[in-house]
């Protein structure tokens, strides 16, 4: 539990390996993560090779953790293996459609959080990369990722070589709703938001973008409406590519 309350991403890794041994038993308990129907729907491409790390950094924005990491995890949605041990087995498969690859994201998640939390515990230190949904189809090819399987979500693990600040969570009567949703007032915005808003940093990102408030920041430089309508698009068209 305390691991737990005192996690904090690592983006600066020492030049140390992991072992395989150790990535191999951490993945281990990974997969023992819940799944829907015990199918396991997913993958995991394990990035070593420096050459390979190059080409995915692109896809990444070239974010340093990727060719630094000493390894890089590809957490995959998996629909090929189950549908052709389906078509071996004289069973037709219905998975090239959303609703699985929802839950094979579902699946993949899981398995992504339970392996971070493993590692944690293990002493090593893990960053999560949002951006493999903008760019599916270089890490596709980065990777030769076939009919069915999609990048969901990759984590660069490796020995920490830095120790950052905790960054702040909302309250938790900010997100527990008790039996059914309650609705936000508009004082309760003010309130469960107002830490969030003193903090120095997040003062700093409104003067530094020229912003009036801090949600501005957020809408208008970090997540503008119109990037994510063109990503939402590319992702919708590659996940047609790869066969849902």
């Amino acid at each position: 539990m305390e691991i737990l309350k005192q996690r904090r991403t690592i983006r600066k890794y020492q030049q140390k390996d992991i072992s395989p041994d150790l990535l191999n038993d951490l993945l281990d308990s990974a997969f023992r993560a819940s799944t829907v129907g015990n199918m396991q729907v997913y993958s995991v491409i394990v990035t070593r090779d420096a050459d390979r790390k190059a080409k995915l950094a692109p896809a990444h924005f070239n974010q340093p953790m990727v060719q630094t990491a000493p390894v890089v995890l590809t957490f995959c949605i998996d629909l090929r293996r189950f549908s052709k041990w389906c078509e071996q087995r004289k069973a037709i498969p219905g998975y090239n459609n959303l609703e699985w690859f929802v839950t094979g994201s579902v699946d993949a998640l899981l398995a992504a959080q339970t392996f971070c939390v493993a590692a944690e515990e293990k002493g090593l230190g893990i960053c999560y990369l949002g951006t493999t949904t903008y760019n599916p189809q270089m890490i596709i090819e980065a990777l030769e990722l076939p009919e069915l399987v999609f990048p969901i979500t990759t984590v660069t693990v490796g020995w920490p070589a830095e120790e950052p600040a905790q960054v702040d969570r909302l309250p938790l009567e900010a997100i527990i709703h008790e039996e059914t949703y309650h609705d936000y007032t508009p004082d309760d915005i003010d309130r469960l938001y107002a830490y969030k808003e003193s903090l120095s940093e997040n003062k700093q990102f409104i003067l530094e973008n020229n912003k009036e408030t801090l949600a501005q920041v957020f809408t208008d430089v970090r997540y503008k409406k119109e990037d994510n309508e063109v990503m939402s698009k590319n992702l919708w068209n590659v996940m047609k590519k790869q066969g849902f």
